[in-house]
């Protein structure tokens, strides 16, 4: 069933709750499926969605709590569930899901949960996974994997994954591990059911496998899941040792986050900000990039009155400035966008600096002869022919130096350890700003002598 969510919809159901229709609201949930329920526990407040959510089988609403967005599901627990029933959900939890509720949760919270859970397994799993950070292999990973020993026939794997495939949910392969928990492959489910009962996993083990230490980034993994066209990866220690996997599932919401923070980041917006923040969190996060752009404008203004004199003696060149910086920003945007997009993605032979400033110097001076060509053009047919070669030049050197700005500075950025999405947004724009306005008023006064 396609589900929308309508305000008619969610009107009924806020009445329901209100008069405490367990029979209707239950018929109601039965239909959805839990990414459904969680979009709906959006438009309820914390009470309602307490209630909502004891309606639904404990499973089910672990499965809900696990698609909810971060900063409304820890709003919600924190003041309308006790540590006991969330206890519940975290037994019923993937491991890696399990550990991002918790560390959503004051320390006591989280401390009252995992000393309640039922689970011990899944206690110790958490407790495995709570001192690595969220961006790193080792934060990503879940411990719920199926593996055997090499020297278990293909007969004793079946049971193997009979008794362990009941705490994992999503099965691509099994792993395959020495008597010192090492990794040492893979067999796929395939392998296995075609193989004689008595045949060693040792002997039709994959050991070609791609792998990462706790250690690697996020973004390293991600790009090693996309390369080899992965559903799954091995987790494993400095010594060898598995200990977990990370699913395609939990690496598509890594990207995701790391794709609305770098768009954020493009648009000039810090920190993490959502529609539904408060008023001055929203202004905050645009405040420090509004700052950069006003303190760029007002140089540009300070520029600008340095060359009162040119304007003096020649008001249409006013007319020119807003091209200069405009265009002096798009290409510096164009140009940065796309040296963020390589460092992204990290892959493929790495093009020395020399080669790559060359090939974007040649094609932002191919763009910028079009491009003052015409201008210059335009200028010459409304009655200004004295300005042809002032706007031609200016447009070609404009968008020369904005090309060679905006591919150095990711690149510095990068170097130094900063987000280099950061330099897509108005700090190239800014800087652009004032290298266009400045070069189209210095080659004004050297060719017309002013």
């Amino acid at each position: 069933m396609n589900f929308e969510l309508t305000k008619e919809y969610v009107t009924m159901i806020v009445t329901a709750i209100g008069q405490q229709d367990g029979a209707q609201l239950k018929s109601e949930l039965d239909e959805l499926f839990p990414p459904d329920i969680a979009n709906l526990l959006y438009e309820l407040d914390g009470s309602q969605a307490h209630y909502l959510l004891q309606l639904v089988d404990t499973e089910i609403g672990a499965e809900i709590l696990s698609n909810i967005d971060a900063d409304e599901r820890t709003a919600l627990l924190k003041d309308h569930f006790t540590s006991e029933e969330i206890a519940q959900y975290v037994d019923l939890l993937d491991s890696d899901d399990a550990v991002d509720l918790l560390n959503e949760q004051p320390i006591q919270v989280r401390e009252e949960v995992i000393a309640l859970l039922e689970d011990r397994d899944q206690a110790r799993f958490i407790l495995d996974l709570l001192h690595y950070p969220d961006d790193v292999a080792g934060g990503l990973m879940q411990k719920e994997l199926i593996k055997v020993n090499a020297s278990s026939t293909v007969s004793e794997c079946v049971e193997e994954i009979r008794r362990q495939a009941e705490e994992v949910e999503k099965v691509y392969a099994v792993y395959v591990v020495d008597d010192d928990q090492k990794l040492l492959g893979i067999v796929s489910l395939k392998q296995i059911v075609l193989a004689r009962k008595n045949t060693r996993i040792g002997n039709i083990v994959t050991d070609d496998i791609v792998f990462v230490e706790t250690t690697r980034s996020g973004e390293e993994v991600a790009e090693l899941m996309q390369r080899y066209d992965l559903d799954a990866i091995p987790v494993v220690n400095v010594q060898g040792r598995l200990l977990g996997r990370i699913t395609i599932d939990d690496m598509v919401d890594f990207i995701t986050e790391k794709a609305e923070e770098d768009l954020q980041a493009i648009s000039g917006i810090t920190g993490e900000a959502e529609e539904d923040d408060s008023v001055w969190e929203l202004a905050k996060a645009r405040l420090p990039w509004l700052v950069v752009g006003v303190v760029g404008s007002l140089m540009g203004a300070t520029v600008i009155k340095q060359f009162e004199n040119e304007l003096s003696q020649m008001a249409a060149l006013a007319a020119f400035i807003p091209i200069m910086g405009s265009t002096g920003g798009n290409v510096g945007i164009q140009t940065s966008s796309l040296i963020v997009q390589s460092l992204a993605e990290k892959s493929g032979i790495t093009t020395g600096l020399g080669q790559r400033l060359l090939k974007i110097s040649t094609v932002a001076a191919l763009n910028g002869l079009i491009i003052g060509s015409l201008a210059g053009l335009y200028v010459y047919l409304i009655g200004e022919p004295q300005l042809f070669w002032v706007v031609f030049t200016s447009l070609l050197a404009v968008v020369v130096l904005a090309s060679f700005m905006g591919t150095i500075t990711p690149l510095l950025l990068d170097k130094v350890g900063i987000n280099p999405a950061i330099a897509s947004g108005p700090f190239i724009t800014t800087a652009n700003d004032l290298v266009g306005i400045s070069t189209y008023f210095g080659i004004a006064h050297v060719l017309l002598h002013l």
